[in-house]
């Protein structure tokens, strides 16, 4: 496993154990489908969270999050509303952004971005399917 997935890897746990301590359950992690894919579904009784997870390791130029961009974002978009219809869920979704710094002792730091980008742009996006 290369130096990046393991990364990778270690940012998608920590975001996970995160989500989990808010109170929250972990439906899927690296759900996939032929459109993309999403790093954690969560969901309580009220919501469910698709949550993208960007990590980095630390003295990057750029954020990990300004890499979901409306590309991606749509992507996820597509994959939330296959995952939806493929599992009967009508909880209202949020789409979430957790942005993982590693820095050089290895410790994590999570940036976490609830409501992301819009419910509002994939209700849209739904109606338009």
């Amino acid at each position: 496993m290369g130096k990046a997935k393991q990364t990778g890897d270690l940012g998608e746990k920590a975001v996970a154990d995160f989500i989990a301590s808010k109170g929250y359950i972990i439906s899927a992690m690296n759900y996939r489908t032929k459109f993309g894919e999403i790093d954690i579904i969560a969901e309580n009784n009220e919501r469910i969270l698709f949550v993208e997870v960007k990590t980095r390791s630390e003295n990057r130029i750029i954020e990990p999050y300004e890499f979901v961009d409306p590309i991606k974002q749509n992507k996820l978009f597509v994959t939330a509303n296959i995952y939806l219809k493929n599992n009967g869920i009508d909880l209202q979704p949020r789409f979430d952004v957790a942005s993982v710094i590693k820095d050089k002792d290895g410790k994590i730091h999570i940036k976490y971005f609830k409501n992301a980008f819009g419910a509002d742009s994939f209700e849209n996006f739904r109606s338009s399917l």
